[in-house]
């Protein structure tokens, strides 16, 4: 009994440790990169590409087929002036191959294009872990901001909670009206319907992130808290800075440079059809032949002597042949076809370089974009700190102004509130001004660290 208790107990524990597990960012980057369905369906993409090019890749390797036939006939064939018995079975046996000889470097171009192709495929995927990553920073983030929120909500709920205390007593022994309690009992109320909206914003944030991961058990989640600096730094580094460096390292521009050399590799396949395509073949082959009827290959003239027919093994022996060959298609003429699909391989050529410029002119807008939220919101965590600090200033001075009965509870109701939400606005500011920051990085190529 004591066993089995003892065994429950540590399931309970292992159980109760499992649930309580808090994931760090790394952790969340790297399930969501292992796990994302977005990533897993680029990665059957990239999947094909590669059998693409293994498959080109084996053009370069013989053809070679077999082929086996058997028939049989029955009737009468006419033989001067009499009719005979005809009944033949007859086998073939061929086995033979071919080999590409000449086409202009089709098979190498066409390599070459597909292996552009899966390198393209590969910038795409890394494309996705990067935006994943990203909106797993900004979603951590804001768990983080949400939990600073609830913790001025509960530094709130306790000056509350002194005030209430204080009005109780000073309102039991007389000193203060009634509507000195009650206003600090509505007070206390408030703060408390605070800190409950806070951690329901936390668990919010929390189900956002779960729901990022795609998690099924969305209800143990819970991820680390991470260290913020209490005074922030503007950052220094310029737009052009970042954006040399984005032009060479994010796989969005990557890809699209490939896909350019990818056109012009697919325009270099479709012109080898302008060129004469030279195949060699070789095969070898035997036949057997049955006279069903007998077995003398002279029956039907009684004037020739008897010829026993060969069995199987030897008419394949005496049978066996080989030929080898060479062929050349030459193309003449084809309605302009191969021209016009020149063309075609031209224009996506085109449209690829058009794509890059696109991704580059969205790189820098997103960055530009990056740099003046991280300025702004610099401006903004300044302005938020100067305000907090003069409210914190009030609140005191209100405080001290209640505890010697010169101001009302109201006046140190608004003051607290006050404060409270210029600790928010700073906070909202410092959260907002980091995730700026980590933007400019994942740009300038340093990754996502918080």
């Amino acid at each position: 009994m004591f066993r089995k208790v003892f065994c429950i107990s540590l399931l309970s524990l292992g159980v109760l440790g499992f649930s309580q597990k808090k994931w760090t960012i790394q952790e969340c980057v790297d399930y969501a990169i292992k796990n994302n369905l977005q990533i897993q369906a680029q990665a059957y993409n990239k999947d094909v590409q590669a059998k693409n090019l293994e498959m080109a890749k084996r053009e370069y390797l013989p053809s070679v087929s077999g082929t086996i036939s058997n028939s049989a006939s029955f009737g009468n064939s006419q033989l001067v002036n009499t009719s005979i018995r005809n009944d033949n079975f007859n086998n073939n046996a061929n086995v033979g191959a071919n080999i590409l000889v000449y086409n202009n470097g089709r098979l190498e171009k066409t390599i070459k294009k597909n292996s552009f192709d899966v390198d393209a495929s590969l910038q795409d995927i890394e494309t996705i872990k990067n935006n994943i990553s990203l909106q797993i920073a900004q979603q951590y983030l804001n768990v983080m901001l949400n939990r600073e929120i609830k913790k001025i909500s509960e530094s709130a709920m306790e000056n509350a909670q002194r005030l209430y205390d204080r009005a109780k007593i000073t309102t039991d022994v007389g000193t203060t009206a009634q509507t000195v309690l009650a206003e600090a009992t509505a007070s206390l109320a408030r703060e408390k319907q605070n800190v409950k909206n806070a951690q329901i914003n936390v668990d919010k944030a929390l189900f956002a992130m779960a729901q990022l991961l795609q998690l099924q058990d969305y209800k143990s989640f819970d991820v680390v808290d991470i260290p913020v600096p209490d005074e922030l730094t503007p950052q220094t580094e310029s737009v052009e800075e970042v954006l040399n460096i984005a032009y060479t390292s994010q796989p969005v521009v990557k890809a699209a440079e490939i896909r350019i050399k990818s056109a012009e590799a697919q325009t270099e396949v479709i012109k080898t059809n302008f060129w004469p395509t030279i195949t060699a073949s070789a095969g070898i082959g035997s036949l057997y032949n049955n006279q069903l009827y007998t077995n003398n290959l002279n029956f039907g003239n009684p004037n020739a002597p008897y010829v026993k027919e060969h069995g199987l093994f030897e008419q394949y022996k005496d049978n066996f042949g080989q030929q080898v060959g060479l062929s050349a298609n030459i193309p003449i003429f084809n309605k302009g076809i191969t021209k016009l699909q020149v063309e075609q391989t031209k224009i996506n050529e085109v449209i690829a370089k058009n794509n890059l410029e696109q991704q580059k002119f969205q790189l820098k807008q997103d960055i530009q974009q990056a740099q003046f939220n991280a300025d702004s919101n610099y401006e903004i965590y300044i302005a938020a700190v100067e305000a907090e600090k003069s409210t914190k200033l009030a609140l005191d001075f209100a405080t001290k102004s209640y505890d010697a009965g010169r101001s009302t509870i109201y006046d140190v109701t608004i003051a607290r509130n006050n404060y409270a939400n210029a600790q928010g606005s700073v906070a909202q500011a410092k959260y907002n001004y980091l995730f700026s920051i980590k933007v400019l990085d994942f740009y300038a190529g340093r990754g996502i660290n918080l």
